[in-house]
């Protein structure tokens, strides 16, 4: 668990890093129960210590609150933005030393003092490898759920094969209706209002049939940015509204079946857009939680009519014609109860020491309804939602890279190679190995797309060549690799990491989901991943092969791939990334 370091130079020392890289924690923690203490600033930056620390004394209870330090604000110019192409510091973030952290595994259980701590045993996890596999999977769990199906996605695209999605929907709830008994089939289903309105037929338009049918079984939630308002949205054009803020989250749930993934309901994502995705089964408490997380902000969403009209909650802060600052704090407070409850429910479910007993005690196997293994695999939801004031993952992300240790590989990857400074600077001062693989610009979603979206692959090829640049210029190019995904007739959506302790073949933790790592991702869309830690072998080299699946199709970057003719870039591409970066 976090804890603070007890006046040791030598522990500060190995873990302060400049402002830039590891901003105050306090300020994204503040609505969190049980936080990280920071122990204090160190010659003048703003910036705070942590440590992990495995003994149990040093959890915070209820009833022994800690104070936390506010830090001052932080009020860099946002011309600061220009600072990495312009001339990017040297970055110097060292790793905690081993000591500080408890074997194996077992140094991930910090985790559990931000977000619940679902256990799990490893034969209920799969992982799925293709657009294909995703695409029936989720079809046939539609066809045979009996209490629940909830679906958040950016959008629902509007060919053929989204409607057999939707047909299996209406299926699903025709057979309910049939039933002896009254159905409690519940769909829900949570999109992106902007991208799910674009054009004519939409996504609204595809899911009307099924509200119309089934008012009472069907809820379709079109969740609004608050940034998006007054002149700012009267002003910015369908497609570029797209940019200031997205519900970007990507859970499919079938009773108690859960899908993670960072793929959309669209065609390209069941055929040839490469993803990432893990098949959570017979997981109620993970379900439950998902479910909450999608009903929360779902009521704070717009609620979309049989008419295709659309209206908020009765007593809900309207996101862009109510107050932002009222409506922000509703939205908080309504995500961050989920979060909270889960955490305390596991907690109580799970009354014991990490890793202890071969089975659950008689009184959780009661409470689970059978008698279970002891889990070997524990799921962490990990939200981000930077525009409520919720940075869980950003949290976590930062602290998984800062610990990595020398010996340790983390393999990177990412559709939009677009990383934030801090990310990117802890990839560059930490120790760790790193293989990052990216989108070659072929292979980009943007690849070929009319109008100033056919730059944007150019604009991530800038971006790519400024860190391959850095990368060299530091002397890092045997410990920080930059590949590149290919494959004919293919885009590239993958994001992730997957983390292999030193000294070890195989990873023990995986983070799945829809951040991209980018700076939409932490800074303007809704986002969620989960972090999975696991002892079992089995499921260890499912997420291996996973890893070289994808890695097998790239090549590494080196100044010659920058030579091609592809790689040319516009000089107005590379005047323009600066202003732009933090849309894409």
């Amino acid at each position: 668990m976090l804890a603070p370091v007890g006046g040791s130079k030598e522990a500060l020392a190995a873990l302060m890093t400049r402002s830039s890289t590891l901003k105050s924690l306090n300020d994204r923690c503040k609505n969190l129960d049980h936080i990280p203490t920071p122990v204090s600033k160190v010659d003048g930056l703003n910036s705070v210590a942590w440590t992990i620390c495995p003994s149990p004394p040093a959890i915070p209870t209820d009833s022994d609150p800690r104070s936390v330090v506010q830090s001052s604000a932080d009020s860099r110019s946002p011309w600061l933005l220009l600072a990495p192409l312009l001339s990017p510091a040297v970055p110097v973030v060292t790793s905690p030393p081993c000591c500080l952290c408890a074997e194996g595994v077992h140094r991930f259980q910090w985790i559990r003092n931000l977000v619940p701590e679902f256990g799990v045993s490893s034969s209920h996890v799969r992982v799925l490898s293709s657009p294909a596999e995703f695409f029936e999977l989720m079809k046939g769990q539609i066809k045979v759920a009996k209490r629940r199906v909830v679906m958040a996605s950016l959008y629902l695209g509007i060919g053929p094969l989204e409607q057999e999605l939707v047909d299996c929907l209406e299926s699903t709830l025709e057979k309910s209706l049939q039933a002896k008994f009254p159905s409690g089939l519940r769909v829900s289903i949570l999109l992106d209002f902007t991208r799910g309105s674009r054009g004519r037929k939409n996504s609204r338009t595809m899911l009307l049939p099924l509200l119309q049918r089934f008012p009472e079984q069907v809820r379709v939630s079109l969740f609004h940015t608050p940034n998006l308002r007054g002149l700012l949205r009267l002003l910015i054009p369908e497609r570029f509204n797209e940019t200031i803020g997205l519900q970007h989250i990507k859970v499919y749930l079938f009773d108690n079946n859960v899908i993670l993934s960072g793929a959309n309901l669209s065609d390209s994502y069941f055929t040839n857009r490469q993803d990432r995705y893990v098949f959570l089964q017979d997981c109620p408490e993970i379900a439950d939680f998902f479910t909450e997380l999608v009903d929360a902000v779902g009521d704070v969403s717009l609620q979309l009519q049989g008419d295709d009209t659309v209206q908020m909650v009765e007593g809900m802060v309207h996101p862009y014609k109510g107050d932002r600052a009222a409506y922000c704090r509703a939205a908080n407070k309504r995500v961050m109860d989920v979060i909270n409850s889960a955490r305390t429910r596991q907690q109580m479910l799970h009354a014991q020491t990490f890793h202890s007993d071969p089975l659950l005690t008689q009184e959780d196997a009661a409470a689970a309804g059978d008698r279970r293994p002891a889990p070997d695999t524990w799921i962490y939801p990990l939200i981000q939602m930077k525009p409520f004031e919720i940075q869980i993952d950003e949290i976590v992300t930062e602290t998984l890279l800062t610990e990595a240790e020398r010996g340790a590989k983390v393999y990177l990857t990412t559709g939009y190679f677009n990383l934030t400074q801090a990310y990117m600077d802890l990839v560059l001062g930490t120790r760790a190995e790193y293989q990052i693989l990216l989108a070659s610009p072929e292979v980009n979603g943007f690849f070929g797309a009319k109008g100033v979206a056919g730059a944007i692959p150019a604009a991530y090829v800038h971006i790519e060549r400024q860190f391959y640049s850095e990368v060299c210029s530091l002397g890092q190019q045997e410990r920080v690799q930059l590949q590149e995904y290919w494959r004919r007739d293919w885009t590239f959506h993958a994001k992730g990491l997957w983390l292999y302790l030193a000294g070890s073949s195989l990873p023990c933790l995986t983070l799945i989901g829809s951040p991209n790592f980018g700076y939409r991702s932490v800074h303007r869309d809704l986002e969620a991943q989960i972090a999975i830690v696991t002892e079992s072998r089995a499921l260890q080299q499912q997420l291996h092969q996973e890893q070289e699946q994808l890695y097998r199709r790239a090549g590494v970057v080196s100044s010659a791939t920058f030579e091609q003719p592809s790689r040319q870039v516009k000089l107005w591409v590379k005047m323009v990334t600066p202003l732009i970066k933090n849309f894409f």
